[in-house]
C-alpha cells in the first residue's frame, strides 16, 4: 500500500486481512481530512463488528463493539459498547495520508507487519452520552446505541479536564479494589449482581506508521519522500464495572 501524491478530503480503502484463526475478513478504512478523523471497521471471528474512530483533533481515539447477544439467555439481538480513550501522536498515520492509501492488488490478504502488546485499561470513569458531543462529536454517532455504556479512564479525563472540557460529563464508577467484594464476572454466579467486567477486542491491520524514501535529484541533492506504510496489529483489554452480571454474559467464557 501506498499514499498517492495530491489533495484527497474523503476516501474509503477496503483491505482483506487474515483474523489469528486464519479466517479472512474485510476491513474497512474511511478517512476525512477534512475533519482529522479515521475509522477502521471489521468483523471479528465471534461476530463482533468492531469500530476504531481516531479524532486527531480532540486528541481522542472511540472503540465500539456490537457483540451478538444470546436471545437464548434473555439478551438483546446485540449489546453496544464504547471506550474512549486518549489518543497519542503517532499511533496511526495521519488522517490525509490515510485518505491517500491505495492498493495495487485488493486481492491480497493482508497480516500486520508489527504485532504492538496487548493493553490492559481500567476503565474507571463513565461518559454521559448526552454531554459527550464537546470531548468529540464523533462519540454522538459512533456511540449512539451505546448511550448507556461509554466508557473512560480516570488518567484520560485528566488530561482532557486540562484541555478546558466540561467535568460534569464524567462520571466516576465503583473500584474493584476500594470494593472487595466486587468479583470478577466470571466468577459471579448471581446474574443480577454486579461485578467487573472484562472485554477484549483486536484491531488486525492498521496503518501505524508512514515509510519513507530517499532520492537524489541530477545535482545529488538528497531529498525524502512517503513511499508506504508500515502496517500494526493491537489489542486491548479493557475492565469496567457493570450493575449486573448479565450485561457482560461473554466473560463466562474466559
Amino acid at each position: 500500500l501506498a499514499p498517492l501524491p495530491g489533495p484527497a478530503a474523503r476516501a474509503e480503502l477496503r483491505v482483506r486481512v487474515r483474523l489469528p484463526g486464519g479466517q479472512v475478513t474485510e476491513e474497512s478504512l474511511q478517512a476525512d481530512s477534512g475533519a482529522d478523523c479515521v475509522s477502521l471497521e471489521l468483523r471479528a471471528a465471534d461476530g463482533a463488528l468492531v469500530t476504531l474512530t481516531a479524532d486527531f483533533r480532540q486528541e481522542v481515539k472511540i472503540f465500539r463493539a456490537l457483540i451478538l447477544g444470546e436471545l437464548e439467555r434473555g439478551q438483546s439481538q446485540f449489546q453496544a459498547l464504547c471506550f474512549v480513550t486518549r489518543l497519542h501522536r503517532n499511533e496511526i498515520i495521519p488522517s490525509e495520508s490515510m485518505a491517500k492509501l491505495r492498493q495495487k492488488n485488493p486481492r491480497t490478504v493482508r497480516q500486520a507487519e508489527e504485532v504492538r502488546g496487548l493493553e490492559h485499561l481500567s476503565m474507571d470513569v463513565a461518559v454521559n452520552f448526552s454531554k459527550a458531543a464537546q470531548l468529540s462529536s464523533h462519540i454522538h454517532n459512533v456511540c449512539a446505541e451505546a448511550r448507556e455504556a461509554i466508557y473512560t479512564r480516570e488518567e484520560d479525563v485528566k488530561f482532557w479536564l486540562e484541555k478546558g472540557v466540561d467535568g460534569s460529563m464524567f462520571e466516576v464508577l465503583p473500584q474493584g479494589s476500594a470494593l472487595p467484594e466486587l468479583q470478577r464476572c466470571g466468577l459471579c454466579a448471581e446474574r443480577w449482581k454486579p461485578c467487573m467486567c472484562s472485554y477484549s477486542l483486536s484491531i488486525e491491520w492498521y496503518p501505524c506508521m508512514l515509510k519513507y524514501c530517499k532520492s537524489r535529484d541530477a545535482a545529488g541533492r538528497v531529498s525524502s519522500y512517503k513511499c508506504g506504510i508500515r502496517s500494526c496489529q493491537k489489542g486491548y483489554t479493557f475492565h469496567y464495572y457493570v450493575p449486573q452480571k448479565q450485561l457482560c454474559l461473554w466473560d463466562e467464557e474466559t
